[in-house]
């Protein structure tokens, strides 16, 4: 492996060819040598109401071949910054979530043995909560980029304490986050009571629900949220059904009221700075996905997760 992979570029290789990784990386076998690695957990058994994000990886990565290595917007050059590769799929038990649970980890616990930032993607939200804890392992209680149409603090599903809407409840329980440090945007909708959002800002969650996002950018929240946050580690979690159905409709859950595309590179964008450990983009249902919409700003948003991360260098734009 070169000391700086490159995707394969689109003069080299035609776009509807070529590897199927992330960006078509080199595929790698080991984290050893890697800064930041891609990994895909193929999860929808945690999933509460439309299934099919155990395919959201593979559209991902299908969908991320217009990518190209330089971000024109903010100057990031991630390939010239860090070594990328694509570590390929979590191997989850598809007829057990808890064992599944335990595999994604073990599996994320094996890579803090390297220096290595994993972004992920997803799968259902359920998947979050091990990597949490195994990330926790190394780097102690750590502050939170939650954005979701959801707060994902239920306290049980049918009688299940582990699903994809309760995540960040046991994450809590479990002592994995500063809660003081934590800030959720996006979320919106209906509850079961008056007080369903309510719970994670009882903890010292910042919320920040979709109305306050409404007809505004998100440029000037992010600078509170490097406030708020700080220079500890933070987890940056992304679930695709924080977009409107209109920018993202392939998704498990969908909520009307959303942000927009625009909005979402906003946040992202709005990272830099941070002392990301990891990140994940979530709950992306291809067989809802009839365009390909949902999964490529998907993997937008994930390229836009690299080029904020610890290391990356930035170009002057002319």
């Amino acid at each position: 492996m070169t000391d700086f992979p490159q995707p394969q570029g689109g003069n080299e290789m035609p776009r509807f060819a070529g590897r199927g990784t992330m960006m078509r990386l080199p595929a790698a076998d080991t984290p050893a040598n890697l800064d930041v690695a891609f990994v895909g957990i193929p999860l929808d058994i945690g999933t509460s109401q439309r299934s099919g994000t155990r395919y959201g990886p593979r559209a991902i990565r299908a969908d991320s071949v217009m990518i190209r290595p330089y971000n024109m917007a903010t100057g990031a050059a991630p390939f010239d910054s860090l070594r990328v590769g694509d570590l390929g799929d979590v191997p989850i038990n598809t007829y057990n979530l808890l064992k599944s649970v335990d595999i994604i980890e073990n599996y994320y616990t094996e890579l803090n043995n390297w220096p290595i930032i994993p972004l992920t993607l997803g799968g259902d939200h359920t998947l979050t909560l091990p990597i949490l804890r195994a990330l926790a392992k190394k780097h102690g209680p750590m502050g939170l980029i939650h954005i979701d149409a959801h707060t994902d603090t239920n306290d049980e599903m049918f009688g299940e304490k582990i699903a994809h809407g309760t995540t960040f409840r046991r994450a809590v329980e479990e002592g994995l986050l500063d809660c003081q440090r934590v800030v959720q945007i996006g979320q919106r909708a209906q509850g079961y009571a008056a007080d369903d959002f309510q719970w994670g800002v009882d903890q010292g969650f910042h919320l920040v629900p979709a109305e306050q996002c409404w007809y505004r950018s998100m440029t000037p929240l992010m600078a509170e949220v490097r406030a708020r946050i700080g220079n500890g580690p933070v987890y940056l979690s992304y679930d695709i059904d924080s977009f409107d159905p209109a920018w993202a409709p392939g998704t498990g859950t969908p909520e009307v009221g959303g942000l927009t595309s625009m909005q979402g590179l906003e946040i992202v964008r709005g990272c830099r700075g941070l002392n990301l450990v990891g990140g994940d983009l979530v709950e992306v249902s291809p067989p809802y996905d009839i365009s390909g919409m949902t999964s490529q700003l998907a993997a937008n948003i994930l390229y836009e997760m690299l080029c904020v991360l610890p290391g990356v260098r930035y170009t002057e734009n002319k």
